[in-house]
């Protein structure tokens, strides 16, 4: 099961505020046709696809891949922006042996109940040599995100995430090896006033899982921040590459 249920309330404030524009997305373009090398004709997984927004933004970048976007959460496919978009969880993947050149997983990996399993199916779907790419904060990487700036009891949450160590581990184990770990930045908000007032706590699993009296800490700390910040907020997830 995900740490937190995915229900409506958590996809309703996923959708609503956790979509990057084309200026965040830029890095994550290149980053990933480094390491996926896109052409015509290959399928990539998109595990965890949630609302589609991933799905959708590698169609756009890279004309003739197919995407198969496999979601768990029903609340999240209800509000999918992408089609196809199929039920299907990290350990009982509904595709064949052998049948994708890539598979991308994007702010899921802290969620997986079981690392080797989820290593093991995905070396059963994806073809010899195709990469995994994780997008992911990892335990004890929280300095170049700034959520965690306002809310620094919620880097405890994030330090029960996985390590890239053990990722790499339980990888390892279906026989991956990490080809590249690199932090990618993107714009997150144009702006920490903005960034202030679209949060919603629902969209973000370490906010959930602190308690009221420490959300309500770092509101107050991030909105008297955005009174006199008006820079971007750039932050930096890893990228996590495994073949």
């Amino acid at each position: 099961m995900a740490r937190i249920a995915y229900h409506d309330a958590d996809a309703e404030a996923f959708a609503a505020t956790r979509h990057l524009t084309d200026d965040g997305l830029t890095a994550w373009r290149a980053a990933v046709a480094r390491h996926l090398t896109p052409r015509s004709g290959m399928r990539l997984l998109d595990l965890g696809a949630g609302t589609g927004s991933w799905a959708r933004a590698f169609t756009d970048w890279f004309p003739g891949v197919e995407v198969v976007a496999v979601e768990p959460s029903a609340a999240m496919r209800a509000r999918c922006v992408f089609a196809p978009l199929v039920a299907g969880d990290a350990g009982h993947l509904p595709l064949a042996g052998g049948s994708v050149d890539g598979a991308w997983l994007s702010t899921v990996i802290h969620h997986v109940p079981d690392l080797a399993a989820t290593a093991r199916e995905l070396r059963r779907v994806l073809r010899p040599g195709a990469p995994v790419l994780i997008r992911s904060a990892f335990a004890g990487r929280h300095e170049a995100i700034t959520l965690f700036d306002y809310f620094p009891e919620a880097v405890r949450v994030l330090d029960t995430y996985p390590s890239i160590a053990d990722v790499g581990a339980a990888f390892a184990a279906a026989g991956f090896a990490t080809a590249a770990v690199e932090a990618v930045p993107q714009v997150t908000a144009p702006s920490l006033r903005e960034a202030a007032a679209g949060l919603r706590r629902e969209a973000h699993t370490p906010l959930q899982l602190i308690t009221d009296a420490e959300y309500a800490a770092g509101i107050q700390r991030l909105r008297e921040a955005a009174r006199t910040v008006d820079s971007p907020v750039v932050d930096a997830l890893d990228l996590l590459v495994l073949r």
